[in-house]
């Protein structure tokens, strides 16, 4: 859910991202992870956007995996592929405050290999900073603050001030959403207007897909347990072809 609130608003507000981490507001358009390589990838906390001039990599994390500076140098390399005269910023975020040394961790290093990333950890960033761009507001709850509570106020106040409905509906959602990393929601909805966060179409759409991965998580538990294809189908709401990708899925993982 987090992953993907980061990854809608990198997305929508790319000229944002790139005025905070390359410095200049570039226009970027979303990098398919598909273009990389003909192998699938997986992508869950990934954004790659794409200038004329560079690439800029996000790796969002809500908290730290050992595998991420590996992932890091994966998709570089992916990208040199692609194109070797393209310079790539690449940025993990971490989203959690947490005591993990994982969160310090800015190079991987094997036998004669090094690759270096940038690590943002955004309890140390200043709130204010987000606050100065409507596509990182969501973020002001996350950063470095006296009172996480009347920062998230603040940001209501900035984004009321935002014209588009539709805008001001999404930002406002994926606001709620992050701030669930630090406040109760009771705090959360007595500051934003929760009628406004269900009318937008992120909310409706990570709300879609948790219910759907939900579904999924069910048919998989399923499977294990033997349940035939073509009961588990019109026991989930999932099509045959579907419980099948599944199936594929589930034999082809390690742990089985």
């Amino acid at each position: 859910m987090y992953d993907d609130t980061c990854r809608f608003l990198a997305e929508h507000f790319s000229a944002d991202f790139a005025s905070w981490l390359l410095g200049k507001p570039v226009t970027m358009t979303e990098l398919k992870p598909s273009e990389l390589s003909l192998d699938p990838i997986r992508a869950d906390a990934l954004i790659l956007l794409e200038s004329d001039e560079s690439v800029l990599h996000i790796e969002f994390q809500t908290l730290p995996k050992k595998n991420v500076p590996f992932r890091v140098l994966d998709y570089r390399v992916r990208m040199y592929r692609k194109d070797p005269t393209k310079p790539m910023r690449q940025v993990v975020i971490y989203l959690k405050q947490t005591s993990s040394e994982l969160v310090y961790q800015t190079s991987f290093t094997m036998e004669r290999t090094r690759h270096e990333f940038d690590v943002i950890r955004l309890w140390e960033q200043p709130a204010s900073l987000f606050l100065q761009y409507p596509g990182l507001i969501p973020f002001a709850v996350l950063g470095q603050s006296l009172d996480a509570e009347e920062t998230l106020r603040q940001a209501a106040q900035r984004m009321d001030q935002i014209s588009d409905p539709a805008t001001q509906a999404n930002l406002m959602a994926a606001s709620g959403i992050l701030a669930g990393l630090k406040l109760e929601n009771e705090v959360i909805y007595r500051i934003l207007r929760r009628d406004i966060m269900q009318e937008s179409s992120v909310y409706r759409s990570i709300w879609r897909e948790a219910e759907e991965e939900k579904t999924r998580a069910i048919a998989i538990n399923l499977l294990r347990r033997g349940v035939a294809i073509d009961i588990i189908a019109p026991s989930t709401g999932l099509s045959i072809e579907e419980v099948q990708q599944l199936q594929q899925q589930l034999n082809e993982s390690p742990q089985n």
